[in-house]
Order: C-alpha cells, then sequence, then structure tokens
C-alpha cells in the first residue's frame, strides 16, 4: 500500500473588489502605489483560494483508470465543487472527488465523477487535442512557478482522450492579447480512463521532465479543476471562476502545497526518416527521401534548449481555404510544432493586425510554398520565477533564382509583475546576401518594447512601440498600440489605439494594412436571472472600429449592434445589425473579372447566427450577412453540420456561400467555399483524417489524407497523400498528388 501524506481542503471566498483608480492622475508616485495595491490585491484573492496538500507516494499507483478501489488514493484532496454555468455559484449537481499525489519522478491526479445517470454521459472524439467543449471532460492547470500569469493545462474525457495546452498572460484575463493559450503545446504524459455505474473516473501521469518549475526544494504550485456535464450543460470549478473568465484563468487557481520536484535536466532526441513521391499528370513523377533531427535539452527546470537539423512538417494538415472578400492580407495560422511551442513568448502586437514576429515567414514563401529549413535553435523558459526569455534563431536554405540563404533571429526577454502585470522587449532580425548581388546584405530588423498593467482583478492597460528597419525605407516606420480593457460578471469594457506607420515593415511578422489610424470601443452586458428556466444569458453589446489612413481618409469604419441569446440546452441565437464604411483608394478584384472600383461606400446588413447544442450527435450553425456591400448587396451564409457516432467517427460538412451584386455589375455572382472534414479514431493514439476543400472562384479541390500512429505526444508513424486539382490552367485540367511516409521516434536519454 503506498504511503500519503493528510490533505486539508478550504472553501474558497468569493470575489476581492478591486480599488477605484484614477488614471487623470498619472505620476511616478501614484504609478508606485497603484502597482503596490494591484499587488495586494492579488495576493489577497490568491489567500482566499481554496488550499491543500499533495501527497507523498512511496510507490506509484498503477495508471489503468481505475481510482475507486485503488489503494493508492485513499483520500480525496478536492471534493467540493462550483458551477459557473448555469447557476453561477451554486455547488455541483453530481458529486466529483479528485486526487493528488507524487513521487520522485511524476505528478499524479486522479478523478472520480460521480454521475447519477451514467447512461447520460456524452463523449465526443478520441484523437489527441480533440477538443474537450462538446464532452463531458475533467482538466486542470498547473501554475508551477505561481505567477499568476503562466501554466500548463491538461485534460481528458471518458474515452481517456490526451488533451494538454501552454498558458500565457493569464489566459488572455479577459481581455486584448494574442497567443495567449497555445493549444498546440504537446508534452509527454499518460491518462487512462474507467466508466461504470458509479459514473467514470480517470488516472494522470504527468513526468516532472514535461513540466518546468523553480529550483527550489519543497514548492506550493497553483492548480485548478474544472468538470463538465455535457448534458445539462453545466460547468464546475473546484476554485470558483467568475461567468467571464475560463480554466485559463491561472490567477484564480487554488494552492497545492507540499511538492518536492527533482533539480533534474532532460535529454531528448527525436529522429525522423521521411519519403515523398510526388506526381501527377502534367508534372514527371519524382521521389525522395529526406532525414532530420530534434533534441530537447532542460537546461535548468525551468529553462529549455531545443534544436533542429533539416526540420521537416510533412505530417502537418494543409491551410484551410480563405475567401478574401476585401483588399487586405489574409492571416493564415502557423501549424507546425516547433514553432508553436513556446510561441506565447514571442507574441508582441496585435492579434492578425500587428504582428510583430510571425513564425510563418520562416520556411513558408509567399505563395504556401515550403523553403527548406536547414536547422535552428530556440532557448526559451524562465530566469528566476518571473523573468521569462525567448531566443530563435534558424536558417532557410536557398532557392535557386527565387530566395537566397536566409538567417532568422529573434530575441524577447519579459519581466513580469503581480497582478498580470509585465514588461518586455523583443527584437527580430532577417538577413541574407542580395539575391542578384551576392555579398551585399539584405536585412529586415523590427524593435519593440511592450507592457501589460494589470488594474485589480479585472481591469488591464496593454501597449506596445515598435520600429523597423529596412534600408530602402527611411522615416515615417513606427508602430503602436495602447488599448484597456476591463470586464466583471456583468459588464465587459474595451477600447484602444493602434497606429502604423506608411514605412512600418515587419517582414518576419504580419501586418494585415499599413498606414493607418485605428480606433476601436466595444461594451457588453451579461444578463443572467435566477427565474429564467431556460434562457440561460443575454449578452448585448455594441462596438466600433475605424480605420483612418496616413492622409486622412477614411478607410474602414465598422458599427456593429447585437444581441446573444442563451439557452441552458445549448441553443444560440445572435441578433445584429452592422454599419459598414469603406474608403477604396483604387480598383482591386474581388473575383475572377469582378473589380471593386475606388470610392466611398456606406452599407447597412442585417446578421443572425444559429447554433444547436454541440454535445448532441447532430448539431449545426450557421452565420449569414444580408445587407449592402460595396454599394452592392451581399447575401452571405456559412452553415456547418456536425455529426459523430461515439467517440470514435466525427464528422462536419461546412459551406462558404457569397453571393454578390457589386453596383455597376448588371448580374450578381457567386463565390463558393466547402470543406468537409472527416476523423476516425480507432483509439486515443491511432487516427484516421481527411480534409476535402473546394474553392469555385480558382475552381481548385484538394484533398489531405492523415493516418497517425503516434508512440509519444510528437512522435509516431505518418502515412499522408496530399492531391489538387486545378481547372484554371487554360484547357487542360491539372493533377497534382503528393504521398507522403514520415517515422519519427523520441529517445528519453535521461
Amino acid at each position: 500500500m503506498a504511503e500519503v501524506r493528510y490533505v486539508v481542503t478550504l472553501p474558497k471566498g468569493i470575489v476581492v473588489l478591486p480599488n477605484v483608480l484614477s488614471i487623470s492622475a498619472f505620476t511616478r508616485t501614484t504609478l508606485t502605489a497603484l502597482c503596490l495595491s494591484a499587488a495586494a490585491q492579488w495576493v489577497s484573492a490568491n489567500d482566499a483560494a481554496p488550499t491543500g496538500v499533495a501527497a507523498r507516494f512511496l510507490t506509484a499507483p498503477v495508471i489503468d483508470g481505475e481510482v475507486i478501489s485503488d489503494s493508492a488514493w485513499v483520500r480525496p484532496f478536492a471534493t467540493q465543487f462550483w458551477q459557473q454555468r448555469p447557476q453561477e455559484g451554486a455547488p455541483a449537481t453530481q458529486e466529483t472527488e479528485v486526487f493528488v499525489g507524487f513521487t520522485d519522478d511524476a505528478l499524479y491526479v486522479a478523478v472520480i465523477a460521480y454521475d447519477t445517470d451514467p447512461e447520460g454521459i456524452i463523449v465526443s472524439g478520441q484523437r489527441r487535442d480533440d477538443p474537450l467543449e462538446d464532452t463531458d471532460m475533467f482538466a486542470f492547470v498547473i501554475d508551477s512557478f505561481r505567477d499568476g500569469q503562466n501554466g500548463f493545462l491538461f485534460g481528458t474525457n471518458p474515452s481517456g482522450i490526451e488533451t494538454d495546452g501552454q498558458i500565457t498572460r493569464d489566459g488572455g484575463a479577459g481581455g486584448p492579447g494574442i497567443s495567449s493559450f497555445n493549444m498546440n503545446w504537446d508534452t509527454n504524459w499518460q491518462v487512462k480512463t474507467q466508466t461504470g455505474d458509479f459514473g467514470w473516473s480517470a488516472e494522470f501521469e504527468i513526468p516532472f521532465k514535461s513540466l518546468r518549475y523553480p529550483a527550489d526544494g519543497v514548492q506550493s504550485w497553483g492548480m485548478n479543476f474544472r468538470r463538465s456535464i455535457r448534458r445539462n450543460n453545466e460547468t464546475v470549478f473546484w476554485a470558483p471562476i467568475q461567468r467571464q473568465h475560463s480554466l485559463m484563468r491561472v490567477t484564480d487557481a487554488g494552492v497545492v502545497s507540499g511538492f518536492e520536484p527533482p533539480r533534474q535536466r532532460n535529454l531528448k532526441v527525436t529522429p525522423y526518416a521521411l519519403g515523398k513521391q510526388n506526381g501527377g499528370n502534367m508534372i514527371e513523377s519524382q521521389s525522395d527521401q529526406e532525414f532530420g533531427v530534434d533534441v530537447k535539452y532542460g537546461v535548468t527546470p525551468s529553462l529549455t534548449l531545443d534544436l533542429t537539423y533539416n526540420t521537416d512538417f510533412a505530417q502537418v494538415e494543409v491551410d484551410e481555404f480563405q475567401a478574401n472578400l476585401d483588399r487586405f492580407s489574409l492571416f493564415l495560422p502557423e501549424q507546425r510544432p516547433f514553432f508553436l511551442e513556446n510561441a506565447g513568448q514571442f507574441a508582441v502586437g496585435v492579434a492578425r493586425e500587428v504582428e510583430l514576429f510571425f513564425s510563418r515567414r520562416i520556411g513558408i514563401g509567399p505563395d504556401g510554398s515550403q523553403i527548406p529549413i536547414k536547422g535552428g535553435a530556440r532557448l526559451s523558459g524562465k530566469i528566476g520565477s518571473s523573468t521569462n526569455v525567448g531566443f530563435l534563431h534558424m536558417q532557410a536554405e536557398e532557392v535557386a533564382g527565387v530566395v537566397a540563404q536566409t538567417d532568422f533571429t529573434v530575441a524577447r526577454v519579459s519581466q513580469e509583475f503581480a497582478n498580470r502585470s509585465s514588461l518586455g522587449v523583443i527584437f527580430v532580425n532577417r538577413e541574407a546576401d542580395e539575391l542578384d548581388q551576392p555579398g551585399r546584405s539584405d536585412y529586415n530588423r523590427t524593435y519593440a518594447v511592450d507592457g501589460r498593467w494589470g488594474i485589480g482583478a479585472d481591469g488591464q492597460i496593454t501597449g506596445f512601440v515598435a520600429k523597423t528597419d529596412t534600408p530602402e525605407l527611411k522615416g515615417d516606420d513606427t508602430a503602436f498600440q495602447l488599448a484597456g480593457n476591463y470586464s466583471s460578471e456583468a459588464w465587459s469594457y474595451s477600447g484602444g489605439v493602434t497606429q502604423v506607420g506608411k514605412n512600418f515593415n515587419p517582414e518576419v511578422g504580419f501586418l494585415r494594412r499599413r498606414d493607418y489610424t485605428k480606433a476601436n470601443v466595444r461594451v457588453l452586458h451579461r444578463i443572467r436571472n435566477s427565474s429564467w428556466k431556460n434562457m440561460l444569458e443575454l449578452r448585448p453589446h455594441v462596438s466600433y472600429a475605424g480605420f483612418w489612413g496616413g492622409d486622412g481618409l477614411h478607410e474602414t469604419g465598422f458599427l456593429h449592434i447585437d444581441n446573444h441569446w442563451e439557452w441552458q440546452s445549448g441553443f444560440e441565437v445572435h441578433t445584429g445589425v452592422n454599419f459598414l464604411h469603406e474608403g477604396v483608394r483604387e480598383d482591386f478584384e474581388l473575383a475572377p473579372g469582378k473589380v471593386v472600383r475606388a470610392g466611398d461606400y456606406d452599407d447597412e446588413e442585417l446578421q443572425l447566427v444559429l447554433m444547436t447544442d454541440r454535445g448532441a450527435p447532430l448539431s449545426f450553425s450557421v452565420r449569414s450577412h444580408i445587407g449592402g456591400f460595396f454599394g452592392g448587396e451581399r447575401v452571405q451564409l456559412r452553415p456547418t453540420i456536425r455529426y459523430r457516432i461515439g467517440d470514435a467517427f466525427n464528422a462536419s460538412l461546412a459551406w462558404n456561400y457569397n453571393q454578390i451584386k457589386l453596383a455597376y455589375e448588371p448580374k450578381p455572382f457567386d463565390l463558393n467555399i466547402a470543406r468537409l472534414r472527416l476523423n476516425y479514431s480507432f483509439n486515443p493514439k491511432v487516427s484516421l483524417q481527411a480534409l476535402v476543400q473546394y474553392n469555385d472562384s480558382t475552381d481548385v479541390m484538394a484533398t489531405n489524407l492523415r493516418l497517425a500512429w503516434l508512440t509519444s505526444a510528437d512522435a509516431g508513424f505518418y502515412l499522408v497523400y496530399n492531391e489538387t486539382r486545378d481547372d484554371d490552367v487554360g484547357m487542360f485540367r491539372e493533377k497534382r498528388n503528393e504521398w507522403i511516409l514520415k517515422f519519427s521516434h523520441t529517445f528519453d536519454v535521461f
């Protein structure tokens, strides 16, 4: 029988009210006082959190999902859970018991999710990192540094799915920010589950070498636990979370003491071998073989060095087709695992508008083609308990006649303070020889300072100032943003100002548009009433975003007035109206042969969104916009149908339909994008996925098939088939196909 220590659990207090602060009296003295006040508030709120002591195991529990009869789990760590939905603050309707313990090598968490109606348990998905929102689930967060800003998330459902993620910036803290939760962060751990007439149970084993933590001896970590009872649309927490926040709000986590993690270093080596076969009806068949390796070394328990050679991401899912109904750049998210780990540490700017570092600029050309990556290194983590550091250097190979060998460097330091506050700097550099002038340097650099200032429990001010250095562009090369937000249970307010200079040019970043000033504001009210039997919440809100060019031209205006109606059944309706303004400087092509002419356009449109309960085997949603569009008319319908069979098979069919009539065109025209996703999970480690897409404006159909057999979180066997059919190539129908076979394995050296 395993030996354990006793456990004490205390209930959490309610809410610490923030002080009312006057920003108008902003002086050095006042700033110091405010920082001290914010720190005191955070400490006070954290002290009110539930607490407990982790059990010390002399013998590790057997990880098989059996908790009730396992003698290792002697006494529950947490038993009292509180609703966030549907009745905020009420006790959970079902009993939950959570156990926490550790050995010299790993952290262990177990849960018994009792259920008086086990037949009503909803399970969807087995594939790693499948969403947990549509299923009964249990998840928890770990704030190992107790900084109230960063952490790790682990979760599962009754089928034993493995879901993990990395938290930065307190999960967004209900306000603006980018990359506050990295769902694509993966580490090695295991979970097993069991179901029965009692409900379901789960056991987690998380090796300490898969986490980051201080080098101290005995430690206290922030932790919180969440359970969802999906048929009731019920969400409950150990440490209560207000309705405007989520589990990622590590500021509100409970405190678990008694951990004694080892002062260890860890070395993992992951080599891969890959074979490709390319062909088509208009190209000669070609084959290729590649080899590469990734190395991960834990310099300290909180600082990690990653090395990569001949990096390849052939197993990564292809990009989704998008319809560009504007004259500005489209944003395509990063999906490559190497760049996603610790991505939040390098994130500075405005999400999908002004991102000072955008890793897709490395190894991917403007047309989406892959540029071979020779290799690189990344050092990321913490120095001490509050200083985040990040260094990334990558080298992309030369592609004859297209791009020269290019070096990319990113350096980042961020100092964290109490109450979600921080101050940081970032430097981004791209350097290469001129393609047509060897020996002449071609470079681009970005410098920036950014900060966040938490005000009480619900407010925050964020901002950055940046400058770029490009040889041929001088002057007017700066950008800045100042924004603020406040989010309580009932009200959310946000607003800000962003300015981007004409010559601001972050070539290793993402810039949707340049040479503008933007002003935005948003007000939202959450309304709940315990007397409502079926209605859960109303969310009336209004927002405005306006863009003005450097010459004063009003380029874009968007006024949105809406109300979200959410029922306890999971059914949701959004009813809104939009008032639009577009100032088009020059003609641009909206679709082949369809041109929007320069001029000023003022339009109105109705917006309607319908969503059924996604926990049901069959669910449906549709987003629609009907009204004016660049002086003409548009009907946009974006329906999605989702269907699942048990926890093994999931399918979704999505359609983006646009019927557009420009003011000076005699007839309307259509733009359509269709997307079919299929997934079958044989078990949590083996899955078969399909993505089929069609874009009628370019007459392109693309198919991506992936068979994945994971041996660890980031390694395994992949068989991938890609096919593209393109009718828009003159007289002929072009067909291109590619077979990829990739195998990688992680060796845990020490």
